[in-house]
């Protein structure tokens, strides 16, 4: 179980799968979620001989948190971190919602370590055109600063899989949010508010895949259409019947598409 110690109160945990695997697919997790979130991909990269890391992000999974604010530069920078002490020299980088926004801020600071980026149900700037989900949003950052975690995980399980079969990953996303550091989660969820690089987004110049849950009610397809829009080298698939969760709903067809992408 590989600890990065980064700072005297910051040791970042990661998930190493096939080290001597080549290239490398970096995997990316999303907000209360960890880098287990992956598991459904991981045995099918390693298919491919891919050497697979998923870290946890500070202050989720079994990531510590040192306290303070954050932003999204700082999250990213950890991970930056990991790969110069893995000798990780490029990258398929592949990040879901919050870890999306990690992986932009990386393919913008660090092109270098980017060979070709994958952006799952994420975005440049949050900013949603439905008062429904400005209210969702409003609703969990409130949650999480009253009622604590344990509401919020079962706020927000509930809507990323609301369906009466999809009990089993309702559990599953409940109890990795309430492993989460609530100042953390807190701290994160500020730094997503804050999150604003859609000036920058014609910087990016590797190919770039945008994968789009077609009932995404987190992250509204339109805020995941800008991605399209302006990075020059990015083309979509929405995959048709999928929420923000796309890869864990429809892990199989998510997978070849992830795969079909980057080995072509």
């Amino acid at each position: 179980m590989p600890f990065l110690a980064l700072a005297p109160r910051l040791t970042l945990h990661y998930l190493d799968y096939n080290p001597t695997g080549s290239p490398t697919a970096l995997l990316l997790h999303g907000l209360g979620a960890n880098g287990e979130s992956w598991i459904l991909q991981v045995p099918e990269f390693i298919n491919w001989n891919f050497r697979v890391l998923a870290p946890d992000t500070r202050g989720f999974g079994k990531s510590s948190y040192p306290g303070g604010s954050v932003r999204i530069a700082d999250l990213s920078g950890d991970v930056v971190a990991l790969l110069h002490h893995l000798k990780v020299e490029t990258t398929y980088t592949i990040g879901i919602s919050m870890g999306g926004t990690l992986a932009l801020q990386i393919a913008l600071e660090y092109p270098q370590l980017v060979k070709k980026l994958v952006l799952v149900n994420t975005f440049a700037s949050l900013r949603p055109d439905r008062l429904s989900v400005w209210f969702y949003f409003a609703l969990r950052f409130i949650m999480v600063h009253t009622v604590g975690l344990p509401a919020q995980a079962k706020a927000v399980s509930e809507r990323i899989f609301p369906a009466p079969d999809q009990t089993p990953l309702r559990m599953v996303l409940q109890q990795q949010i309430c492993q989460a550091s609530p100042e953390g989660y807190r701290a994160a969820m500020r730094a997503l508010g804050l999150f604003n690089i859609s000036s920058r987004l014609g910087e990016i110049h590797c190919p770039t895949l945008v994968v789009t849950g077609e009932n995404d009610s987190t992250v509204p397809p339109k805020n995941q259409a800008v991605l399209v829009k302006h990075i020059s080298s990015a083309r979509q698939i929405v995959i048709p019947g999928a929420g923000h969760a796309v890869s864990v709903e429809k892990p199989e067809l998510f997978n070849r598409i992830l795969i079909d992408f980057l080995m072509n």
